[in-house]
């Protein structure tokens, strides 16, 4: 029992919306969310909402037996009633400008899911009508199932706008959401602030959840998703389980570093992986760990706190001098660089990061390992994608580099995963699905350093 909530563009309040179903929901049902696309901070909102830890699916990490496989895993692991999938921008919204890859449609249709429209109405009338119009016949493979109003004016307005709807595309209108600025989310430079930082988000939550109920109609919308049938046929394997002995894995979390995929920690947990969790800012030194996954975050947001916690620091950088194992990505890259900007950092690598007005947008990436590193091996072609405000000044210098790019800019355009010894450094968030080895290459090579077959 599933449904996707699509928005007819970006900025239509897709993320409030889908949140507040799914605490309205929550209090009644057990619903596992989901997020379509490369996105880490939508789903802390979903997490937040369900205690259910939400999950992304996207067409361009996954193949369609993958999104299958990790859409009933999710299920499965919450026990719960319903799958409610999130969109991303737009519902045809994707790689190019005609195909399917990367959008919410893809995903709509992979997992024969009915979808909801978002969409904004203010001004819009008999227009927007035109608009759902638009949107079910440019693909009849999907499902439009009803519709939520945005920005609602008024009772009347909202009355006029569900009989256009309704009478011209004979689609049902189940809610108007009724223009208010405490239903919005605070945003940075990656996007909308992640839930862990907002003291309030709870009592936010709390509040969109009670206008969906008195906005939406929640039986209607149940009734879509209990209507929705069986899943395709068709499922293929997320990841590799190829270790058996166990071996502990560190992994930086707390609310710097918190942009990690579900089910890359479930891969190295398959792969016989104890994960112990530590926080580069509270914690004095690092856990007993063999290995190190640090994700991305906001570490220029705490560069301070983080440069306050010379002792983490000193820890990491003998960790990674040992030669021990260490997987980095985004944000744990700039944190192990010499510096963010003025604030003193892990110094690992002798390079300073630094903020910078020029964006590296987000954007899907592919890239090949040029040589073994701790998670990947020669010749594996992977896929990920990449978003930061920063870059790393290597000018006159040539860092060791283990990714050629095939897709995307890494940290010199055409290179990125800065190597020293056992550490593996780069701006690429890789999800385990595109990169089925990752987990069991990252725990054999613990093992490996442990068994002393392979110093660095």
């Amino acid at each position: 029992m599933r449904i996707v909530l699509a928005g007819t563009g970006s900025a239509v309040g897709k993320t409030t919306i889908s949140t507040g179903i799914m605490k309205a929901l929550s209090d009644e049902y057990t619903v596992q969310p989901f997020k379509v696309g490369p996105d880490y901070i939508d789903p802390t909102y979903h997490t937040l909402a369900t205690r259910n830890r939400s999950r992304n699916l996207d067409s361009f990490f996954m193949s369609q037996g993958q999104i299958k496989t990790a859409f009933e895993e999710g299920l499965r692991r919450s026990k719960s009633d319903f799958g409610i999938i999130e969109g991303v921008r737009g519902l045809y919204e994707g790689m190019s400008a005609v195909e399917d890859v990367g959008s919410t449609a893809s995903i709509a249709k992979t997992l024969n899911a009915p979808v909801v429209l978002i969409l904004n109405a203010r001004s819009l009338v008999r227009s927007a009508a035109a608009v759902v119009l638009g949107f079910k016949s440019l693909d009849p493979k999907i499902n439009v199932q009803g519709v939520i109003l945005n920005q609602v004016k008024g009772r009347n307005h909202y009355l006029k706008a569900k009989e256009a709807i309704e009478k011209l595309t004979e689609t049902p209108v189940i809610g108007g959401i009724p223009r208010d600025d405490e239903i919005s989310v605070e945003s940075r430079h990656l996007g909308l602030v992640p839930a862990v930082e907002r003291e309030n988000i709870l009592k936010s939550i709390e509040h969109w959840g009670t206008v969906m109920e008195e906005s939406i109609d929640l039986d209607a919308l149940v009734s879509i998703m209990k209507d929705s049938g069986k899943l395709p046929e068709g499922r293929e394997k997320l990841w590799l389980t190829e270790n058996k002995r166990k071996v502990k894995i560190g992994v930086a979390m707390d609310e710097v570093f918190t942009f990690y995929y579900a089910e890359n920690l479930e891969a190295m947990e398959a792969n016989s992986a104890e994960i112990v969790y530590f926080s580069p800012i509270h914690d004095e030194e690092l856990p007993d760990v063999d290995a190190l996954y640090i994700g991305g975050g906001y570490p220029e947001i705490f560069k301070k706190e983080l440069e306050s916690n010379s002792s983490m620091r000193v820890s990491v950088k003998r960790f990674c001098e040992d030669g021990r194992p260490v997987y980095v990505e985004c944000g744990g890259l700039m944190y192990l660089t010499k510096s963010i900007d003025d604030s003193s950092m892990c110094g690992v690598f002798p390079y300073r990061s630094c903020m910078t007005p020029r964006v590296q947008g987000l954007s899907y990436t592919i890239a090949r390992a040029t040589r073994d590193s701790p998670a990947l091996k020669e010749g594996e072609i992977f896929r990920g994608h990449e978003f930061h405000y920063s870059k790393v000044d290597i000018e006159g210098v040539k860092p060791e580099f283990a990714f050629q790019m095939q897709r995307g800019r890494g940290i010199t355009g055409s290179e990125d995963g800065m190597m020293v010894k056992n550490t593996v450094a780069s701006y690429v968030h890789t999800h385990v699905a595109a990169c089925q080895g990752f987990a069991s290459n990252f725990t054999r090579s613990a093992l490996e350093f442990e068994d002393g077959s392979k110093q660095i």
